[in-house]
């Protein structure tokens, strides 16, 4: 009897190799996995898998030696940092020593999406000399935006910046002072890299210098009488226009000259300069005052002179002195020297009656007025009335009397009448003829 033994000879792979994977796949790109197995026999039972973590992406025979597999997949988000491998499989079942699993070292996928839109910068349009500033420059669509790098640059100065992403956006920002070095047209820029994939913005800015204006007085504070220059200025290509005089030309003063009055006191100067950048005026103002200095004056249309009060009422004395610098005002009774207070309601009583000297008092003189208080007393004034009543009441109750009297007399006389003889005479009487005178 004759009898057969089939002995299968086996060799395990001497190497199973996922080749090396893109630093960076575009997100919506295909994604080629190259799995490459040397040695491993009988090749008929030797099968290499394709792997994403545990998911099995593709299954293939090891053809050649060394064989190598391919699998094409679209790399997506989800693949950002996602394990890769390929594994073998020497199945020698059912009648072997069973299934031989041989794997490679994986390797990790970076996935990354990015706009085809340039970053968005915030800067000023003009820059003044000396001044700090803030710029920030954005761009949207990123993934991971976290692995992001942001560049920010004036002309060939590059700034420290703080980058901060927030989901799928990426902000950078710096802040910076210009400097007199870069007056003129200067050129922002903003790169954002991810992947060494890059994207770019540029803004263009101006940056000036823009000095004044200057607003002078040769005496803040000028003694009455005295002549005061009013100058302003400003720097080079700037146009200054005082209390609305103009310059001659821009980059030159203007000035006048007043002689200081009490009127001139607080009188506040305006002067505005004008500069032209890039096509754009920009203006600035300034304003100084002036301070008179002058003596006291007491304004007598606001202090009267003769007041009439009555006792245990309560008044004000209002009294108002002007000077620079201001003027202290006090009024005092002639004799008691009983000051009265000034502005301030108080009870006026007997002993405030009399002559007051108020006195406005400064480091530049003093000006006395003086203001007679009359204060009558209440129950002086009650008796006085009560009299001139009863005067008037006495009067006019006399003069009725009269009348009264005149009335009754003037109905209850009698008059007595001479009767003498009721005949009348019949002849006429001669008149009597002189004594001592001879007939005719």
């Amino acid at each position: 009897m004759i009898g057969f033994l089939i002995i299968t000879v086996y060799r395990l792979p001497e190497r199973v190799e996922l080749l090396p994977l893109p630093r960076w796949q575009p997100v919506g790109e295909n994604l080629t996995l190259r799995c490459q197995v040397a040695g491993g026999a009988p090749r008929r039972n030797l099968t290499v898998v394709l792997l994403r973590g545990e998911e099995e992406l593709s299954r293939q025979p090891a053809i050649g030696e060394p064989a190598e597999v391919t699998v094409t997949v679209l790399a997506g988000r989800d693949d950002h940092r996602a394990n890769f491998s390929c594994r073998t499989e020497l199945d020698l079942r059912p009648g072997g020593p069973g299934l031989f699993q041989n794997s490679s070292a994986p390797r990790q996928l970076q996935t990354f999406a990015l706009p085809v839109t340039t970053p968005h910068i915030i800067v000023p349009r003009f820059l003044e000399v000396g001044t700090t500033w803030s710029m920030n420059c954005t761009l949207d669509g990123l993934f991971p935006a976290s692995e992001a790098q942001a560049h920010l640059a004036l002309g060939n100065q590059t700034l420290n910046s703080t980058v901060e992403s927030h989901g799928n956006t990426i902000t950078a920002t710096a802040t910076a002072t210009a400097s007199m070095e870069q007056e003129g047209a200067q050129e922002i820029v903003c790169n954002m890299t991810l992947a060494s994939v890059s994207r770019e913005a540029r803004e263009n800015i101006t940056i000036y210098s823009f000095q004044g204006p200057i607003l002078n007085l040769s005496e803040p504070s000028a003694p009455e009488g005295t002549a005061v220059t009013v100058t302003c200025l400003a720097g080079p290509r700037v146009q200054v226009t005082l209390e609305g005089v103009p310059a001659p030309a821009p980059g030159q003063p203007v000035h006048f000259q007043l002689n200081a009055t009490e009127t001139e006191d607080r009188r506040i100067f305006f002067c505005s300069a004008t500069l032209r950048v890039d096509g754009e005026i920009l203006h600035r103002n300034s304003s100084v005052q002036l301070r008179v200095l002058y003596g006291p004056k007491i304004d007598q249309a606001k202090c009267p002179q003769r007041l009439t009060w009555q006792d245990r009422t309560i008044h004000v004395l209002q009294c108002q002195a002007r000077g620079n610098p201001d003027p202290k005002l006090h009024c005092f009774q002639e004799g008691s020297q009983l000051e009265v207070p000034i502005g301030i309601p108080f009870l006026v009583r007997l002993n405030h009656n009399g002559t007051y000297s108020c006195k406005a008092a400064s480091s530049r003189g003093t000006h006395t007025i003086t203001v007679v208080m009359n204060v009558s007393d209440w129950n002086a004034r009650v008796v006085s009335i009560v009299l001139g009543v009863l005067a008037v009441v006495g009067v006019v109750t006399i003069c009725a009397a009269l009348l009264y009297v005149y009335g009754v007399h003037r109905h209850s006389d009698i008059y007595h009448v001479n009767r003498g003889s009721t005949s009348l005479p019949l002849t006429s009487r001669q008149p009597e003829e002189a004594v001592g005178e001879d007939p005719s």
